[in-house]
């Protein structure tokens, strides 16, 4: 009996002793802000993440130095405190990335290498899947259609009301290098892909964000003019049914690194993205070790980071520019 009550105080003990999730949601700030910190996995890649329909649950890809690993975390708001970073259900054993939520917050999406069957061996190309929430946990993986998926890549799933979903893919009708398409869901099927008119170029479009009215949608383009840097982030508004012409979203959001990734909350209260832009200096006078310790693992060292941004201030200032 002793024994079993040291056991239980040890096991509480551990409970209590596992780090809560640092997640905060600021109210009002001008500037991007990193959102999610992981004391545990310094300078390490945070790539791309997506939040429940009901603001209680998040997903995010980290993804190891040259992207040799990558696997989806997550995190749940009980009792008003989120709980600790752990694997996704899902996730953990093969590459997995860019979650997506169904708008009604029933279902899942991501990418992944996973093999089509119980093979053991990943595919060489991302496919696109999607899981459901079953009585609180995400399970059953199932694999889109050949409608959607091919033998290339296909990314960065988003998902509008009606069910039609938005993503990246490299084929032969494409317009450029990677574009953005669209399928839609009717009749209880994904109909046949299209490339998105107004929107992709002759060079790169990738990770499309579509809003849930399919009403704006926000992606990532490399090699356009006035581009800042390696791929920058751009947002089109729809109009009578016509994607308008994007406009940039200026040096609030884009640097001169790759700038990627983004997501817009339900709610729309707050706009999020991924940037591996740095402050690190190219000289420097003075460096000790401690300085360069916060040089090397504080702020924007050059990995992926997420970060956020109040959503108004953000189309705020594309009105100023």
């Amino acid at each position: 009996m002793r024994k079993m009550i040291l056991l239980l105080v040890f096991a509480s003990t551990q409970l209590f002793a596992q780090k809560q999730a640092d997640i905060t949601f600021k109210n009002d700030f001008n500037t991007p802000e990193v959102f999610i910190h992981l004391p545990d996995f310094k300078n390490i890649n945070v790539r791309d993440m997506a939040i429940s329909p009901t603001n209680d649950e998040i997903f995010f890809t980290l993804d190891a130095p040259k992207s040799a690993f990558r696997t989806i975390l997550t995190s749940k708001k009980v009792n008003g405190k989120w709980t600790s970073f752990n694997i996704a259900s899902f996730s953990g054993k093969f590459h997995d990335i860019e979650p997506a939520f169904s708008p009604d917050g029933k279902q899942l999406f991501f990418a992944s290498k996973r093999p089509k069957t119980i093979e053991t061996s990943p595919k060489k190309d991302y496919d696109l899947w999607v899981v459901t929430n079953v009585n609180g946990t995400w399970k059953n993986p199932k694999r889109l259609p050949n409608s959607i998926n091919s033998d290339k890549n296909e990314y960065y799933p988003s998902i509008a009301t009606n069910g039609t979903i938005y993503f990246t893919a490299e084929r032969e009708d494409a317009k450029g290098k990677e574009d953005i398409y669209k399928s839609e869901f009717k009749n209880g099927a994904y109909q046949t892909p299209v490339s998105l008119e107004g929107v992709n170029t002759k060079t790169y479009e990738y990770n499309a964000f579509v809003s849930a009215d399919e009403s704006f949608l926000i992606f990532g383009s490399y090699g356009r003019k006035g581009s800042l840097g390696r791929g920058d982030l751009y947002i089109s508004f729809r109009k009578n049914g016509v994607w308008q012409e994007a406009v940039s979203l200026g040096n609030l959001v884009n640097s001169d690194q790759i700038d990627y990734c983004p997501f817009v909350s339900f709610d729309k209260k707050y706009f999020f993205f991924t940037s591996e832009k740095s402050t690190i200096e190219t000289t420097y006078d003075n460096l000790n070790l401690k300085k360069l310790k916060q040089v090397m693992n504080e702020g924007s060292n050059g990995t992926s980071k997420i970060y956020y941004l109040p959503f108004e201030k953000l189309l705020k200032s594309i009105q100023l520019e």
